[in-house]
């Protein structure tokens, strides 16, 4: 059975059109009004998450999202997390996806990097290129405008510090935020945090029916599922935004059923206030939400010390040169 043929879009209006591979969309969003306000000139942001890079996911997924990341042309590409499957067996996999993408790249981690190898990933990633922020905050300069980039660790797994990443962070600046965990936003957005980047849910993969909002957001728990979130004509420091990307690869079932559980690539024209050009998708509010437990977060953070201790007894038992599993 042949795959569909691919579709064409426009991005930015009046460019030449691009193909966009089957299964694919790419979805384009003006940035924030604290943005427009500080920025001179656009910068455009191409948000990925969850490559889930292994065997769930053919390979040929990531280097079509390399592809039309770059056909896209933006100045800066950032990823928020779960880069691996369940193994470290595709490393090598994931450092040459990340080699492929022409602009810089910009990284968190998420709860499947935690449990696969936070360390091993983490490298790999830098072999890429890639930048890791862990709880930390870098500034780029990009058309010969400043871009704060905030960077918060893995909540689901406990390593979020939110204080950390945005100690000594410079006012009037552009800033943006990546965390893995949308919820992690309500946090970011008092500290002049105006947008957050996120992922995990995947939009819930099946989004008939609003499947996804019942799965993810009533039964999980989610206040964020996919899409846009909050309020973006606010001023630096009051509530903010997020965007909860519905991600490119999968965990579990590479089932991907709706037009929102497509896999995605978001661009955001920071710089570009709000109402400029027509978007796909408005803000939406929050889910009611439900954050875990005490027990549950301690039984997350634990599990991540099982899943070590379990891979270096197996890499002890199989010598130093034996391969990952997958």
């Amino acid at each position: 059975m042949s795959r569909p043929a691919p579709s064409l879009i426009v991005a930015p209006p009046g460019a030449e059109a691009i193909a966009v591979p089957a299964g694919f969309v790419v979805r384009r969003f003006a940035g924030t009004l604290s943005h427009a306000r500080t920025l001179s000139r656009p910068i455009r942001v191409a948000h990925l998450t969850d490559l889930h890079v292994g065997r769930v996911t053919p390979a040929r997924v990531f280097a079509e999202t390399v592809n039309l990341t770059n056909a896209l042309e933006p100045d800066l590409v950032v990823i928020t997390g779960d880069f691996v499957c369940h193994s470290q067996a595709y490393l090598d996999l994931l450092t040459a996806t990340i080699q492929g993408f022409d602009a810089p790249v910009l990284t968190v981690l998420g709860n499947h990097d935690y449990w696969c190898g936070a360390p091993e990933v983490a490298q790999a990633l830098r072999r890429g290129g890639a930048e890791v922020l862990d709880n930390a905050h870098t500034t780029l300069t990009i058309h010969g405008e400043k871009l704060q980039i905030v960077g918060v660790d893995d909540e689901y797994t406990g390593h979020a510090r939110v204080e950390r990443a945005v100690k000594g962070l410079t006012k009037d600046v552009a800033t943006l935020g990546l965390s893995h965990i949308g919820e992690v936003a309500d946090a970011l957005w008092p500290h002049g945090v105006p947008l957050v980047l996120s992922g995990h849910t995947h939009a819930g993969q099946v989004t008939v029916a609003k499947l996804h909002e019942l799965a993810i957001g009533r039964v999980v728990g989610h206040r964020y599922v996919h899409g846009l979130y909050g309020e973006r004509r606010v001023e630096a420091g009051q509530d903010g935004a997020v965007y909860v990307g519905a991600g490119i690869g999968a965990a579990v079932l590479p089932l991907r059923v709706g037009p929102r559980a497509r896999r995605e690539i978001a661009i955001f024209e920071l710089g570009a206030a709000p109402g400029h050009f027509a978007e796909p998708m408005a803000e939406q509010l929050p889910h009611r939400g439900r954050p875990p437990t005490a027990r549950k977060q301690d039984a997350r953070i634990k599990e991540v010390a099982r899943r070590r201790a379990r891979r270096l007894r197996r890499l002890k038992a199989a010598g130093p040169d034996a391969p990952p599993k997958a």
